[in-house]
């Protein structure tokens, strides 16, 4: 096995459940294919061969495996969950329970490894030429509604300056800071701010 130490100090740096499973996912990755080689690439532990395969990475409370070549695999037995919050394909791993069997993932690693083979590229990553529609919050619609003042401004404000409230209040890590950022916002808008009015000049 082509294996180096960084990874080894990697996974000892872990959390202790992650252990057993970034060692698990290592072994399986090389009994895949002998040839493939570690490297540690933005602080996390990648494979490759004749390019990059996988990776994998760990957190506080779960651990994650992904396929550089993802989007261009067959998910035969439909291991990827695309939509997860957590990086890689795998979802969050936080057992051996959620990881799928061995010879499947040792499959999808060969599946990822004769990608390079063949020199498939990825498509070159190409800028959106349509804007996502935003989204506003349910809880944020509701409260627009009970202030017309506030949803008058905001409903005539540019899309990146609704874009601006909409992010403050996602990103909100608790309910109470989450409520305490409506009001703010809420008293804002009735008076014609803009989220960065502080900052304009």
């Amino acid at each position: 096995m082509h294996t180096i130490a960084q990874v080894d100090q990697y996974i000892i740096n872990s959390a202790a459940f992650a252990i057993p499973i970034l060692d698990h996912l290592r072994n399986l990755v090389h009994k895949a294919d002998a040839r493939i080689e570690e490297k540690i690439k933005w602080g996390m532990p990648f494979f490759d061969f004749k390019g990059t395969v996988c990776h994998m990475a760990s957190f506080k409370n779960h651990c994650a495996f992904g396929f550089w070549k993802g989007s261009l695999m067959q998910d035969e037995y439909g291991i990827f969950k695309e939509h997860s919050e957590a990086m890689g394909l795998l979802g969050k791993i936080k057992s051996f329970d959620d990881l799928p069997p061995d010879e499947i993932l040792i499959a999808y690693i060969q599946q990822a490894i004769q990608l390079n083979e063949d020199n498939v590229k990825l498509p070159p990553k190409t800028k959106a030429t349509e804007k996502k529609e935003l989204v506003i919050p349910e809880y944020f619609m509701e409260a627009l509604q009970e202030d017309p003042e506030a949803l008058t401004v905001f409903q005539n404000f540019s899309p990146s300056n609704k874009k601006d409230y909409v992010l403050w209040l996602d990103e909100a890590k608790t309910e109470a800071t989450r409520i305490k950022r409506l009001e703010t916002t809420l008293a804002w808008l009735a008076e014609g701010k803009t989220r960065m009015w502080k900052y304009k000049k």
